[in-house]
């Protein structure tokens, strides 16, 4: 059995047919917690408890293949392989407040948005909540960096991997994991409803940012398949609902599109959408995807701008990593795995 991501309660479990002391779960969900891998390294616990766990468990199947480093503002890249050899990417970012990493939950994805490079690679699986765990760890761990935000926005739509993620988000936030506080945790979502209400339900206080890009459901849904499911009428009362319920400001984001939603007639429909909620739009310059005709736009300010002055609260994401493909819509795997490749 793979331990990372396990609560101590079973990682307790897990031992206890190995003839371990019940105390042995807390120090090795520390350990791990800490980017220790392997159990030999566990120096607090006996020769022989090590070696048990050794011949029976595992910490994690997983290894880092590659790392990237932007050098235009130090963005650090991550391609992870798991045991199986499904691959998924992470990225590690330096802000004044601290440092974040933006994780994938999934390897692939299934939702096909016409922007965005993750959809142009075939799903594999769900990533569970010790691999999602890994990804923090190990960025921490190869990089130096201590991580104090964390961000379920990279490869993978986080709310159709419901249980894992919300399995992953207890474990980081918890004493025994990274104890990681749920507001500095973001769950990014291109809009699964009924998932939606669901989360509302587990009362986490965590920071809900929803993919929304497009202020009309005939523009959306012609880049975002979702929006044929699940309606903009639909998706805004799951989020009036969140606040609602939980007091957490939504962020929704927007990706501008040169011709497609970034017109002042699209501006107007979406100060109208958004008018009277507590939110923010986070506004984000499109990303070069090769397979993609879509290009950024050049009305970003004057957009932002607009909204602003009608009182949405709106600001430019500011772009990092995008000479290492580690831009927001830019991740993948696919890349990394031929420049891997190449080097054998």
């Amino acid at each position: 059995m793979e331990l990372l991501g396990l609560n101590v309660e079973q990682i307790r479990e897990a031992i206890a047919p190995l003839g371990m002391p019940a105390f042995r779960a807390k120090q090795i969900s520390l350990w791990m917690a800490s980017g220790v891998t392997d159990f030999a390294d566990m120096t607090n616990l006996s020769n022989k408890d090590r070696e048990l766990l050794a011949q029976h468990h595992s910490v994690i199947g997983g290894s880092i293949e590659s790392h990237r480093i932007s050098q235009k503002d130090g963005t650090e890249k991550f391609l992870f392989r798991f045991e199986d050899g499904a691959f998924a990417e992470g990225v590690l970012m330096q802000y004044e407040h601290g440092n974040s990493v933006c994780i994938s939950s999934q390897s692939g994805c299934k939702m096909g948005c016409a922007f965005c490079a993750s959809s142009k690679v075939s799903f594999t699986r769900n990533l569970t909540a010790g691999e999602m765990a890994y990804e923090v760890i190990a960025m921490e761990a190869a990089s130096g960096k201590k991580v104090g935000h964390i961000v379920l926005m990279g490869v993978g739509e986080p709310l159709d991997n419901y249980d894992n993620v919300l399995a992953f988000i207890r474990y980081i936030n918890s004493p025994e994991g990274k104890n990681i506080g749920m507001r500095n945790i973001s769950l990014s979502t291109c809009g699964i409803v009924p998932r939606i209400y669901d989360l509302t339900k587990e009362h986490m206080g965590i920071t809900l940012s929803v993919s929304l890009h497009a202020p009309d459901d005939e523009t959306r849904s012609k880049i975002m398949p979702i929006n044929r499911r699940y309606s903009i009428k639909e998706l805004m009362e799951a989020c009036d609902y969140y606040f609602r319920e939980t007091g957490r400001r939504i962020s929704y984001e927007y990706a501008l599109i040169r011709g497609v939603n970034d017109s002042d007639e699209s501006c107007d429909k979406l100060i109208k959408l958004l008018r009277g909620k507590n939110c923010h739009v986070n506004l984000i310059g499109l990303n070069y995807v090769k397979e993609s005709p879509l290009l950024p736009s050049d009305r970003m300010r004057n957009f932002c701008d607009r909204l602003n002055r009608a009182g949405i609260n709106a600001t430019v994401r500011r772009k990092l990593g995008e000479d290492i493909d580690g831009a927001c819509g830019q991740l993948r795997a696919e890349k990394n795995r031929e420049e891997v490749k190449s080097k054998r």
